[in-house]
């Protein structure tokens, strides 16, 4: 069993970015679960399955295979053997995947893939749930958040750099809806587990919230 850090807390408030970097500081293999939950919603998208139909979902679900692989220290996303990775950061790509998050047999099929790879390494891994249903014996959780209006005004500068238009008012809205969806499912909703660490990060840089997570992971490890 390898040293388990568990990351929580809603979208955009930079939880993949700082558990990336803390990951190769670490020396630990980064888990981006929230990616895997992306890539099940574009399959949904493309295999034309009615979103709101539980059945359907369910008899879906073994004509899907994602993983997760590194190249060149960046991590890529597979879904069927195509390499998803620029189109599952999309928004439509995340609002599917908040959508469908919600469905018992998809968390289970994710929760499983997601618990086996931390069984074998030292992981650092993020999303909503991770610390109350996924990895609820890690040594390590943290509770990381941002206030609504720093995440989007966060997503306003990634698409403006993109060369992408963005309305930030609509991206405050979308995420808004986004967080009361997770925090409101019937299954696994996003919740600080009671052990957690509280991480407000909306007035830090990725690099402030990254040192504050290998330091806390290196105190824990020397306990």
């Amino acid at each position: 069993m390898g040293f388990q850090i568990a990351i929580d807390g809603p979208a955009g408030a930079g939880k993949s970015t700082a558990a990336k970097m803390a990951a190769a500081r670490l020396g630990f293999i980064y888990v981006d679960t929230g990616a895997m939950y992306r890539a099940m919603g574009l399959y949904f998208l493309d295999s034309g399955v009615d979103t709101d139909s539980e059945e359907e979902i369910n008899a879906s679900l073994p004509g899907a295979n994602v993983a997760l692989t590194m190249q060149d220290g960046t991590q890529h996303v597979w879904l069927n053997g195509t390499d998803v990775s620029d189109r599952i950061r999309t928004e439509q790509a995340g609002m599917m995947a908040s959508k469908t998050s919600r469905y018992p047999e998809n968390r289970k099929k994710m929760t499983a893939m997601q618990q086996e790879i931390a069984a074998a390494n030292n992981v650092i891994m993020d999303g909503r749930d991770i610390g109350t249903v996924v990895l609820p014996e890690a040594p390590l959780k943290i509770y990381l958040t941002a206030s609504a209006r720093t995440r989007a005004e966060r997503r306003y500068r990634e698409l403006i750099t993109r060369g992408e238009t963005a309305d930030l008012e609509k991206i405050i809205s979308d995420i808004e809806a986004r967080d009361y969806a997770d925090m409101h499912r019937a299954t696994a909703p996003l919740r600080q587990a009671e052990d957690a660490v509280l991480l407000d990060t909306s007035d830090m840089t990725a690099e402030e919230a990254a040192d504050r997570i290998v330091a806390m992971a290196r105190d824990r490890m020397q306990k």
